[in-house]
């Protein structure tokens, strides 16, 4: 079996959103959520008929898709479609009302589709409904939250009724529009009240029908991991092990204590922070080596005003890099590698 890759978030984040109240002590020793990969047998995104080279196909696509959702700088929506690659259930209202969700660090918002659907897409689970929830509340136009969200998540008013709204668009013209409101979301046995998060009645375009909702784990201000803040004192970790692995191999995305990893092997990286796009991780990629070539990496850098230049993402397979870097590291690989003829790629997503 592959190493499981572990991958270890340790930020200082501010809410600036003063809404969250936690009941539970639990979460205060940190605690841990199962992850699915989209392509294990135990998601509801598994499709049996497919073949493995099918699934590493559209995982590409997915891959390329996200990267040039980057490209654009965020500028178009914080958030992003359900192409991650590890799903986590989570549960929103009281009574728990249970969510099949994208958990994804490229994003923010923690969103799900609501009834009343006025434009929804196909979902083959139970779509939320606030009206059966006794904790659910719509943040209202006139206040700092709502505010505070315009140009994070891209809130505005414009109803008669005065409830703050979102709405994001994708490059491949999927949208989400709904209400901004604050709900208690439920991870295994532990409720976090009042969490900021977005109610879609109009989302269309290509979201899976077998997903109904986006955990952001981002940087930004109504990510989950900052609205649970000081509670787990800004730490979170995932181990992610390919969808390949045996049952018993279980992904996991922990908080708090729970989040620290340590011991023989360890390895860290700064995280560099960056103001103009608060919603991703950014690190610094010096130098990648082949055999005894060390090729050094000059990428433009991803934001306006971050020395990092390469942003770490759970819904992208790949790494992706700039044509000329990847054009040396090839060939330092063609030059490691004997035997063997080089081949292009049918479906044309490869070099």
């Amino acid at each position: 079996m592959a190493s499981p890759i572990t991958t270890t978030m340790a930020v200082s984040l501010s809410l600036t959103l003063t809404l969250l109240t936690l009941v539970n002590a639990e979460a205060a020793g940190g605690f841990t959520v199962d992850l699915v990969h989209r392509d294990s047998s135990s998601s509801p995104f598994y499709d049996p008929l497919e073949t493995p080279a099918q699934r590493i196909r559209n995982s590409l696509k997915r891959s390329f898709s996200r990267a040039q959702r980057f490209s654009r700088g965020g500028a178009d929506s914080p958030l992003a479609a359900s192409d991650g690659e590890y799903l986590m259930n989570i549960s929103l209202g009281t009574p728990p009302f249970p969510i099949v969700a994208i958990a994804d660090t490229g994003s923010d918002l923690i969103w799900t589709q609501c009834k009343p659907c006025t434009n929804c897409y196909k979902q083959n689970a139970a779509v939320f409904s606030p009206n059966s929830s006794s904790t659910y509340k719509t943040v209202p136009c006139q206040s700092s939250a709502c505010d505070s969200l315009q140009i994070e998540v891209g809130s505005y008013c414009s109803s008669n009724d005065g409830v703050c709204q979102y709405e994001a668009s994708y490059g491949d013209q999927s949208h989400t529009k709904g209400d901004i409101a604050v709900e208690t979301l439920t991870l295994g046995s532990t409720a976090f009240p009042k969490m900021v998060i977005g109610c879609g009645h109009d989302n269309a375009g290509t979201f899976s029908p077998k997903g109904s909702g986006i955990v952001g784990l981002g940087g930004g201000s109504v990510s989950l991991v900052t609205q649970l803040g000081p509670h787990i004192g800004g730490k979170f970790s995932y181990c992610l092990v390919p969808s390949s692995a045996a049952a018993e191999a279980t992904s996991t995305l922990s908080f708090g204590q729970s989040a620290v990893v340590s011991g023989n092997g360890v390895a860290t990286t700064p995280l560099i922070p960056d103001p103009s796009q608060p919603t991703f991780y950014v690190v610094q990629l010096e130098a990648v080596s082949v055999g005894s070539k060390k090729i050094p990496f000059h990428g433009s850098t991803v934001g306006e005003t971050s020395s990092g230049n390469i942003i770490v993402d759970s819904g992208t397979t790949l790494t992706l890099v700039p044509t000329d870097f990847f054009t040396q590291l090839s060939s330092a690989v063609e030059s490691q590698v004997t035997g063997s003829n080089k081949t292009t790629d049918p479906q044309g997503y490869l070099c």
